[in-house]
C-alpha cells in the first residue's frame, strides 16, 4: 500500500479525488484530507506519508510553498492543478508529475502507477522546481537544471545557444564552456524566456542576445558572439526575421 495524503482547499476536489482513488487505485491508503496548506504541514509531520496529492493554488501558501518549506522532502508528490502554463513548465522540466484538474481517471492511474516502480533522491527534482517556478512572476535569471544527483545553476545570459543530440541538449556557454544534459531540446525551449531564445532549427535553439549578425540566403545564417555560424531553417527564416526585428 502506498500511503497518501490529499492537500487541496476545494472541498470538491479533495472529495473528488478521493472517490476516483478509491475506486481505481486501491494500492493507495488515504491517511487524510487537508483542506489548507497549514493542516497539510501538520499531517506530513505526524503522519509521514509515502505520497501526497497537492494542489498548486491554494490561498496564503501555495502548494510549492508548503514543499519549500520542507527542509527534507522525503515522500513523492504528484501535484494536481488547473491549467497554468508556466507551473506545468516548471513542474515538467524538474522531472516531476502533475494532475490536471478535472483529474482524468487514465492519468491518475498512470502518475500513480509510476510512484509505485520508482523511489528516487527527490532533493535534486524539488530544488530545481523551486528555483524555476520563482521566474512565474520575475525573468529568469539562473536556470536550475536537475542532473543525475546535483543541480546546474546556469546563468541564463551566459547560454550562447543549445543544440540537440538525440534525448540530450548541449549548452554552448560563454568563453567556450559547454555542459551536455539529459533533456531534450524541446525542453529547453519550453522552459528558457521566448522573448530571449529562438528555435532557428530543429536542432538548434540560439540566445537572440548573442547574435551578431543575420546573412541572407535560403534559409540564411548568423553569427554569433562567439563567431560560429548557425544556420537558420527555411521553414524558421520568416518568423525569426520577425522576432530580430521585434527585438
Amino acid at each position: 500500500m502506498i500511503k497518501a495524503l490529499l492537500i487541496d482547499d476545494e472541498a470538491k476536489a479533495r472529495q473528488g479525488l478521493r472517490l476516483v482513488l478509491e475506486k481505481y487505485c486501491p494500492e493507495v491508503e488515504i491517511l487524510a484530507l487537508c483542506e489548507s496548506p497549514e493542516i497539510g504541514l501538520e499531517k506530513i509531520k505526524s503522519l509521514q506519508p509515502e505520497l501526497v496529492f497537492l494542489d498548486v493554488q491554494m490561498p496564503k501558501m501555495s502548494g510549492f510553498d508548503l514543499l519549500e518549506s520542507i527542509p527534507e522532502i522525503d515522500f513523492e508528490v504528484i501535484f494536481v492543478t488547473a491549467y497554468d502554463r508556466y507551473a506545468i513548465k516548471a513542474i515538467k522540466f524538474s522531472a516531476l508529475d502533475y494532475l490536471l484538474k478535472p483529474i482524468d481517471v487514465d492519468e491518475l492511474v498512470t502518475a500513480v502507477n509510476k510512484i509505485s516502480k520508482k523511489r528516487r533522491d527527490k532533493s535534486v527534482q524539488y530544488k530545481s522546481l523551486f528555483n524555476n517556478i520563482k521566474s512565474d512572476t520575475e525573468k529568469l535569471k539562473r536556470l536550475a537544471i536537475p542532473s543525475d544527483n546535483e543541480i546546474i545553476m546556469q546563468p541564463i545570459a551566459d547560454i550562447v545557444y543549445c543544440e540537440a543530440d538525440s534525448s540530450y541538449t548541449t549548452l554552448y556557454l560563454n568563453k567556450g564552456k559547454k555542459i551536455t544534459v539529459s533533456k531534450t531540446l524541446k525542453e529547453f525551449e519550453n522552459i528558457l524566456p521566448s522573448d530571449d531564445f529562438f528555435r532557428i532549427h530543429h536542432g538548434t535553439l540560439v540566445n537572440l542576445n548573442h547574435v551578431v549578425k543575420y546573412i541572407k540566403g535560403e534559409g540564411g545564417y548568423v553569427i554569433i558572439s562567439n563567431e560560429q555560424h548557425l544556420n537558420v531553417s527555411r521553414r524558421k527564416k520568416d518568423s525569426f526575421l520577425q522576432k530580430l526585428y521585434q527585438g
